[in-house]
């Protein structure tokens, strides 16, 4: 189960540590910054966990290229380069980024679209499509536009991994059995692999090749120590080999290709431009939302910073490498990084060692994994994701905010039915209305003076606190803008109205207002015009200087002067009384 701390933790529970983002242009390669502070104990769970991370490079590699309308060995191009771009620009440790499931459709709808059959051009088609979508990851990160990720809250990152965990758990099952089942989504994916089960569909063999293995590394996983995933791998590929398996219905992945990738500027005559151009900034959209979710969510489960803008670069980065050496768009991984993770890895190392390994194999030993059983891969994928759900802390959310609970529960539901990608979107909706909501309809205040108690407070709390005759003080706890400034007057002419004495003067204790825009500022004028109207006076205390900075710039220094502004409501309150001759209260 994930961690569940919320308090900090230098070290994290991985072990981690959480230094000062570089500086100068060392900042620009936060992998090369890492060095600085790398451990050598870490580097036996780097190796162990690339070479687990390898077992499961291959095979996605190979089957998401095809599936992008490709030749199979460009997803191992698409994997070694953007891994070793990523390790330099890319600011998490944990994050595994390669070919993805969510980006196939858009790439193969244009390939199919621009290449007309011919494979080299549908291999320059794609390598275009990842320059362009490296291009505009990049622009969106010089532009700090990864403040998307900061639009989501604790609970929603748990529905979306819990969501995640599940997705990727049910996919992972028909591989398990052996079964192939259609790309339906997750429930019914589920509920297709039941009905074949029961059809008598299994490959039992399959099947127990993968239960054992997936026997294997939960039994090793409270061993820190010993790489389970490892070893799980290494003996299912023995026994497939020893006992020829893969003649009893066992799948396997077989033979790879021979060779590396080289540089190569795609270049393509008689191109739709307007449709690669397209497509490159779809898959960059696409790829962005998952990865700035994913990266966020590991940040938090590690303990440890994550600049959302950088994580931009990276990502753009390992795009525009994985372009020029004959690559397609890649993505994060919400299937190899928890692998990584669970295989132990420390740093960016990681994705190194596993990206030379690929390479390797492709050089010296492109047979060696010709025997590793694909249910044993999908026992690696499944512990994976056992992990990744959250259940203790929700329960702790459902006890003290249920609300929140159900917005999780919401998010949780929009990834299990739709899928990654709609699930984010849907996210990061809920959580700007979440957002919206609380300025909306925020709290406010008609305050009083309270004996023995310094102050002025909520008379809804302390019914029996002291008003001053013809004094409303009335306080906002939200910005104002828009969608609250009619909401705003309404309710400081409610207070004004139920005043048990006529009002000659409203102080609005505006210190949680921290920002007003053309709509409300528009609206002060008018109430402070109203108000006038009936003989009351409308001021301020409290009030931030770059919100009034902000009246000024409004032209509202006519409707309000220099002395309605007070630097508190004590002396908004004494100026008031002075003004009326009364006497003022003892402290």
């Amino acid at each position: 189960m994930a961690s569940t701390t919320p308090t900090p933790n230098p070290s994290g529970p991985s072990g981690l540590d959480a230094p000062a983002p570089p500086a100068g242009w060392l900042r620009w390669l936060p992998g090369l910054a890492m060095l600085k502070t790398y451990q050598p104990a870490w580097l036996p769970r780097d190796l162990a966990a690339g070479l687990v991370l390898t077992t499961m490079l291959v095979p996605v590699g190979i089957a998401y290229a095809e599936a992008s309308g490709v030749p199979g060995v460009y997803g191992l191009y698409a994997t070694i380069i953007p891994l070793l771009a990523y390790a330099l620009f890319g600011p998490s440790r944990i994050l595994v980024l390669g070919p993805d499931s969510a980006l196939a459709a858009p790439i193969l709808a244009v390939v199919l679209s621009v290449s007309g059959g011919d494979p080299a051009r549908a291999v320059a088609t794609a390598s275009l499509m990842a320059i362009v979508s490296g291009v505009f990851c990049i622009v969106l990160g010089l532009l700090r536009l990864g403040f998307i990720t900061e639009l989501l809250s604790k609970p929603i990152r748990y529905g979306y991994m819990n969501g995640i965990a599940l997705t990727v758990l049910v996919s992972q099952l028909p591989k398990l059995f052996a079964i192939p089942i259609d790309d339906a989504g997750p429930l019914r994916e589920l509920w297709q692999l039941v009905q074949r089960i029961a059809q008598g569909q299994t490959n039992w063999y399959s099947f127990g090749v993968g239960a054992a293995s997936l026997a294997v590394i939960l039994a090793l996983k409270r061993f820190d120590r010993v790489p389970g995933i490892l070893i799980a791998v290494i003996l299912a590929t023995l026994a497939v080999s020893v006992f020829q398996l893969d003649d009893r219905g066992v799948k396997v992945l077989g033979e790879i290709p021979q060779g590396l990738p080289v540089f190569a500027i795609p270049w393509l005559t008689g191109a739709d431009v307007v449709k690669i151009v397209l497509g490159g900034c779809a898959v960059a959209m696409i790829a962005f939302a998952d990865t700035s979710v994913l990266s966020r969510t590991y940040a938090a489960r590690t303990h440890t910073k994550v600049d959302p803008n950088q994580e931009m670069v990276g990502l753009g980065a390992a795009n525009l490498a994985a372009g020029f050496f004959q690559g397609f768009p890649i993505s994060s991984s919400a299937s190899r990084t928890p692998v990584a993770e669970a295989a132990g890895a420390r740093s960016q190392l990681t994705g190194v060692v596993g990206a030379l390994a690929v390479a390797a194999l492709l050089l010296v030993a492109p047979n060696l994994l010709r025997y590793l059983p694909n249910s044993a891969l999908a026992a690696v994928v499944i512990a994976a994701a056992i992990g990744l759900f959250e259940f203790k802390d929700l329960r702790r959310i459902y006890r003290i905010q249920q609300w929140e609970f159900w917005l999780s529960m919401l998010c949780f539901a929009a990834v299990a039915v739709f899928g990654a990608i709609p699930g984010i979107c849907l996210a990061i909706v809920v959580a700007v209305v979440e957002f919206l909501w609380d300025g909306w309809r925020p709290h406010f205040a008609v305050l009083g003076r309270v004996p023995n108690l310094r102050g002025y407070h909520d008379l809804k709390r302390y019914p029996h606190a002291a008003r001053v005759d013809g004094l409303v003080l009335f306080r906002w706890d939200a910005p104002l803008f828009f969608a609250n400034a009619e909401l705003f007057q309404q309710r400081l002419l409610e207070a004004v109205e139920a005043s048990p004495t006529p009002v000659r003067r409203v102080v609005v204790a505006a210190e949680p207002v921290t920002s007003v825009d053309v709509t409300s500022a528009d609206m002060l004028r008018e109430l402070g015009q109203h108000l006038a109207q009936d003989g009351i006076a409308l001021h301020f205390a409290e009030m931030k200087d770059p919100v009034r900075d902000k009246l000024k710039r409004f032209e509202l220094t006519e409707v309000f002067s220099d002395h309605r502004f007070h630097p508190t409501v004590g002396s908004a309150v004494d100026d008031y009384m002075d003004s009326r001759g009364m006497r003022k209260p003892p402290e």
